[in-house]
């Protein structure tokens, strides 16, 4: 896992306590979203799913900035002004949509492979988090940022609309009226109001005590049963999309297939016992 060559990603761990630490690491273009970094960021998350030594995945950005978007070039030949040595759009119109839907899609699948990975990844922001960046965010499952950090749904500067998922998701964790309003005027905010709003679950005062939280908050993921670990994740993520009514019935589900596992046994002896549960890998 750890001599694996990634171009745009850097990978340090799993460490022995689970803990998998994943950057954006492209410091020169601000972790700017190219095309390599659309294919390789899957990749790297697939394998840190298939991973049994990973429980928890830290994702973070290298160098001054968390993420400043989306390249402009890898947006230019999507939009098919491709530089030279570059595959062209096709002229015909319909050709010309059907082949910016696929790629849309594919940049879309990206973005979600980090709600579709098992293991829950917890996003340490640093720096700015503008336009994709507030897309690959939303897709974490926890948001911590330090208080140099700031925000910007910022397509509507260039005239499009968010379509790798911040319209999608952003909504449910600080509510449908604040999501307008920071889309339609891409205004920058800061990451106390970021923690006011909902988007992150805490502000720290600088980059080294964003790294120790974060840190913490893994290691105390890391420590439970990564059965349970695992189940959680995917119930809420499907309870957010369904009624109370089919989310009880999905965890009813997910729990008769999975409460005779020997975690249970562990943890229930563990707390008689009063030590520490040790749990095996996934």
């Amino acid at each position: 896992m750890g001599t694996q060559l990634w171009h745009t990603l850097k990978l340090e761990g799993p460490l022995s306590t689970g803990i998998a630490h994943l950057f954006l690491h492209r410091p020169s273009h601000h972790n700017a979203l190219d095309s390599v970094l659309f294919r390789e960021l899957p990749l790297a998350l697939s394998a840190l799913d298939a991973n049994p030594s990973v429980r928890v995945i830290i994702l973070s950005g290298s160098g001054k900035h968390f993420c400043s978007g989306i390249e402009l070039g890898t947006l230019s030949s999507h939009l098919g002004d491709a530089p030279d040595g570059v595959e062209q759009l096709p002229s015909d119109v319909g050709r010309k949509s059907e082949k910016l839907v696929r790629s849309v899609k594919q940049m879309q699948a990206a973005i979600s492979a980090v709600e579709e990975c098992r293991k829950p990844v917890i996003a340490a922001v640093h720096g700015a988090c503008i336009g994709a960046g507030v897309d690959l965010l939303t897709a974490c499952d926890l948001r911590y940022c330090s208080q140099d950090c700031f925000f910007s749904v910022k397509e509507v500067d260039l005239a499009i609309v968010p379509d790798l998922g911040t319209l999608q998701r952003l909504p449910r964790l600080i509510g449908h009226g604040n999501a307008m309003e920071l889309a339609l005027t891409g205004r920058r905010f800061d990451g106390e109001e970021a923690k006011r709003l909902g988007l992150v679950q805490d502000v720290l005062p600088s980059i080294e005590m964003l790294r120790d939280k974060v840190e913490i908050v893994a290691g105390l993921i890391a420590a439970k049963s990564p059965l349970a670990v695992v189940g959680i994740k995917r119930v809420l993520l499907k309870a957010r999309d369904v009624s109370v009514a089919h989310g009880l019935d999905d965890v009813a589900t997910w729990n008769a297939s999975m409460i005779m596992s020997h975690d249970v046994k562990e943890a229930i002896q563990a707390q008689k016992q009063k030590r520490k549960p040790v749990f095996a890998k996934l």
